[in-house]
């Protein structure tokens, strides 16, 4: 029963390690495949398509576009 025990324990942590380092490869911010490498400072590319939850449809308009296509620029567009 001990053994039966540590085993499942084993296989259960196992899953966790693996699950864990899943996870902290992809960064929350992109979607699948927009992340590169292990850089810090990535930057995502601008759009719905490159988020990982992108906003349901019908509530992405042109202000949210060009905000989201200066980032992480300071500047606002020049056609707010």
């Amino acid at each position: 029963m001990i053994i039966k025990l540590a085993a499942l324990g084993a296989l259960g942590y196992a899953g966790y390690r693996f699950y864990e380092d899943r996870k902290s490869r992809q960064n929350e911010a992109f979607a699948e495949g927009e992340a590169g490498g292990s850089n810090f400072a990535q930057v995502r590319n601008s759009g719905p398509k490159a988020m990982k939850d992108p906003p349901q449809k019908d509530t992405w308009d042109k202000v949210d576009e060009e905000s989201d296509e200066s980032f992480p620029a300071s500047d606002p567009p020049a056609n707010y």
